[in-house]
């Protein structure tokens, strides 16, 4: 497979801006930013600031790009996907690869069944603290990506591919030994400080200093820790403590994306967290109150913005 050169992001939010950013930067890199309707007009009639430098990102409409995209990297909020699966299909080549960096534990199985599960790698993005103020982003940890194959997945062949873009782009990746274990690592990491964060209306600094907010966080990952275990993932509280370690080194202001999605009036990815965490217990007749009443909250606090 031939290296990739070019990378269509789907999504323009805060991560989106992010990684154009970041691959703009490096050499070799043709960037585009994919959109259609107002969104593809608002974002082709103004230029990206990130960390307060400006970058003239193109946008492309899915139904007139010339040829398919060698990485295609979707950004999106889990409510925007199902309107953006024809769009990735149509960028996706016989050697385009599909990169998620979106929340949550289910976008990988609607993107594959659009664009083909043998083009899509499996993916998180881990410490990255990109916030948006308008039109205006920033992130002082560029975090890191964490990919790799499903099971008696043979793709070796892209994992190198992605691993050596993301180098020559600057982004710190990894491949782990169970991606499935990382995605719900990640998934615990997301139910935990994003929900408490949002509620809290609080940045990463406050759960740093407090032991108070770092126990509402750790009590929402203990009821993911235990559905984990009925699912066959092998999540301990040692995971807990890996994650609090990242969050101690994050920058104080930094907000997750949730607690910006309120401060924004904006709808969150509460059904993707504690809504998936309340339907998983059902399922496995698990309480999970603590996510219960969480889901309770952040809904009322979305209508009343």
């Amino acid at each position: 497979m031939k290296e990739i050169r070019t990378v269509a992001i789907v999504g323009a939010g805060a991560m989106g801006a992010a990684y154009a950013a970041m691959f703009t930067d490096a050499v070799g890199f043709s960037v585009s930013f994919v959109a259609r309707g107002e969104r593809y007009e608002r974002l082709k009639n103004q230029t990206l600031t990130v960390n307060d430098r400006l970058y003239h990102v193109p946008v492309v409409h899915p139904d007139l790009r010339p040829e398919p995209a060698d990485l295609v990297l979707v950004a999106l909020k889990h409510h925007h996907l199902d309107g953006a699966v024809g769009d990735i299909a149509a960028l996706t080549g016989e050697e385009t690869t599909v990169l998620s960096v979106m929340n949550g534990l289910e976008s990988e199985a609607t993107i594959g069944a659009a664009c083909g599960r043998d083009k899509l790698v499996y993916a998180i993005a881990v410490g990255i603290d990109a916030l948006r103020a308008d039109q205006r982003f920033s992130y002082a940890n560029p975090g890191k990506i964490i990919f790799g194959p499903m099971a008696n997945d043979d793709s070796g062949p892209r994992l190198a591919r992605i691993g050596e873009a993301l180098n020559r782009a600057g982004i710190a990746c990894e491949v782990p030994a169970d991606i499935m274990r990382a995605m719900w690592w990640k998934f615990m990491i997301n139910v935990g400080i994003n929900q408490a964060s949002a509620v809290l209306r609080a940045p990463y600094g406050v759960f740093q200093s407090s032991a108070e907010a770092r126990s509402l966080m750790r009590s929402l990952m203990r009821e993911v820790v235990e559905l984990a275990g009925e699912a066959g993932i092998d999540l301990t509280e040692k995971d807990i403590d890996a994650w609090e370690q990242i969050l101690m080194k994050l920058s104080p202001a930094g907000k997750t994306s949730m607690l910006q999605d309120v401060e924004a009036g904006r709808k969150t990815e509460v059904e993707i967290f504690a809504g998936k965490v309340v339907a998983m217990g059902q399922a496995y007749r698990i309480p999970t109150p603590v996510n219960e009443t969480m889901q309770q909250i952040i809904k009322v606090i979305e209508h009343r913005n």
